[in-house]
């Protein structure tokens, strides 16, 4: 069976604390969304704000082939801004357990049903598509949540779905669920909270029990502890679901999860399933060796499947043969004593608690092998100023191929301007900073600061390590060291 998928980063993943997305940020989102094939985006909640119907107009306008819905209260001045908006449909969204409907809408059960049948005809009358979605519907009553979803079919709803709004259902009770309703004429999709970490499995389970369709968001954003995720869902069905199936371009889903991570600001958890940095990182020396023999010994799919790459891991756990696979990427072939003792200072590294970067192993290795590299990039001077009330700004002298270069930025910190100043240059086009990480070594204000970067430049990324007093020194050196790697490579 397809199964189909309404994506709601847009909607329920942007009610997430803290994450406001502008129309130019939504639209690169959907756009993306409908070039990976997914069926349906919910673009927003055009009841909302002005803003929020100026950015839901500017994805209807843009003729992409996913059906646009906006969500909407069973309410006409909901509906009318949905149509106002020129969506394909709406995600009508009515209260179905007793605690909402009581107690949050202060209404009967009968009137529910009446409010609910007015809307379904109103939004036909008007040629749109309804996904009646039954809010609460993990607590609600079945017999009469069945009642609500036959009079929304009886008076034309197209689809419907049940939420887990508040992600109490487990794998076995949403599958019970979701088989009391395959006497439904129209298909049924699901819409499940993370509260309890359950939401892909019980979005699974849903899909076991007789669901169609199922709602997500990208990297599972969304309020509280976010919705069911998208990459996890399409994966495993992909994997471990042979008999469903989806449309999705799998191997684009680690490039819609940056993007909605940069446009967010929502960290992506380091271990988290599918596009997390760790999900196909490997320390550990046997399970290095296993990959490295046969990816299937330690991976239950390829990283190259959703866009990925393997990483070997440098630390205290890394065995030899991870370590010469990292080596002979870098162009060193080394005899097995070499090996060791490489592999010997990396440990003795790593025991005092430092966080081994590719910078580290390519001293530790240079040392071992008596290689000494002359840098390109050497820093001579470094000047900033910043204040209360002064944009911080700072200029630079470096020394590049013993040409000298001065140049100056700003930015919105010391360090930001210290970096910007130097991101400008034409020698350091192309290099993004990925990842900026600070540790104190000691206590104290005059504690030595140790700054760890990654650096990516096309398909190659790097790590990078300054250690200093001051912490703009500290990251203007760990980011000129990953650059000059980067030129050594």
């Amino acid at each position: 069976m397809n199964i189909k998928i309404l994506d709601t980063t847009l909607r329920d993943g942007e009610q997430t604390p803290g994450v406001s997305l502008t129309s130019l940020e939504k639209l690169r989102i959907a756009r993306k969304l409908d070039e990976i094939n997914v069926d349906y985006i919910e673009a927003g909640s055009a009841i909302t704000s002005e803003g929020e119907r100026d950015s839901i107009k500017e994805i209807t306008s843009q003729d992409l082939n996913a059906e646009i819905l906006s969500f909407a209260r069973p309410l006409t001045v909901d509906i009318d801004y949905c149509i106002d908006c020129d969506v394909d449909g709406v995600n009508l969204v009515v209260p179905t357990s007793d605690l909402h409907i009581h107690d949050k809408l202060n209404t009967t059960s009968d009137k529910l049903i009446d409010l609910s049948n007015n809307a379904v005809d109103y939004c036909k009358d008007h040629g749109l598509i309804v996904e009646l979605s039954a809010e609460d519907a993990s607590r609600s009553d079945v017999d009469f949540l069945k009642s609500v979803f036959f009079n929304a079919i009886d008076h034309g709803a197209d689809r419907v779905c049940v939420c887990d709004t508040v992600g109490i259902l487990t794998p076995d009770t949403s599958f019970e669920l979701f088989s009391k309703l395959n006497d439904l004429t129209v298909p049924i999709s699901v819409h499940c909270h993370n509260d309890f970490g359950l939401a892909v499995a019980n979005t699974l389970a849903a899909l076991k029990g007789g669901a169609s369709e199922i709602h997500t968001t990208i990297n599972g954003i969304g309020e509280r502890a976010g919705n069911t995720s998208f990459e996890e869902c399409v994966v495993s069905i992909n994997r471990l679901l042979p008999e469903f199936s989806t449309d999705i371009k799998i191997n684009e889903i680690y490039n819609i999860s940056k993007l909605v991570a940069r446009a967010t600001g929502v960290y992506i958890q380091p271990n988290k399933a599918i596009v997390g940095e760790n999900a196909f990182a490997h320390e550990s020396g046997i399970h290095a060796d296993g990959i490295i023999k046969n990816s299937a010994t330690y991976e239950a799919m390829t990283p190259e499947l959703v866009g990925r790459q393997r990483k070997f891991i440098l630390g205290k756990h890394m065995g030899t043969h991870g370590l010469n696979s990292k080596l002979q990427e870098w162009g060193l072939n080394v005899d097995e004593d070499q090996l060791n003792q490489i592999c010997h200072d990396v440990k003795e590294l790593a025991d005092k608690g430092k966080t081994v970067t590719d910078v580290d192993l390519q001293v530790i290795a240079d040392n071992v092998l008596q290689i000494n590299h002359e840098d390109r990039i050497k820093l001579d001077e470094l000047t900033i100023v910043s204040g209360n009330k002064v944009m911080p700004t700072a200029s630079v002298k470096i020394i590049f191929d013993d040409e000298e270069i001065l140049n100056a930025g700003v930015g919105l910190g010391p360090v930001d301007a210290a970096i910007n100043s130097l991101k400008s240059l034409d020698i350091f086009k192309d290099i993004d900073l990925i990842e900026y990480h600070v540790d104190s070594i000691t206590g104290g204000t005059d504690a030595f600061i140790d700054v760890i970067i990654k650096l990516q430049k096309g398909g190659k990324v790097v790590s990078a390590r300054g250690t200093e007093a001051d912490i703009i020194n500290a990251s203007v050196k760990a980011y000129i060291a990953g650059v000059n790697r980067l030129l050594r490579d």
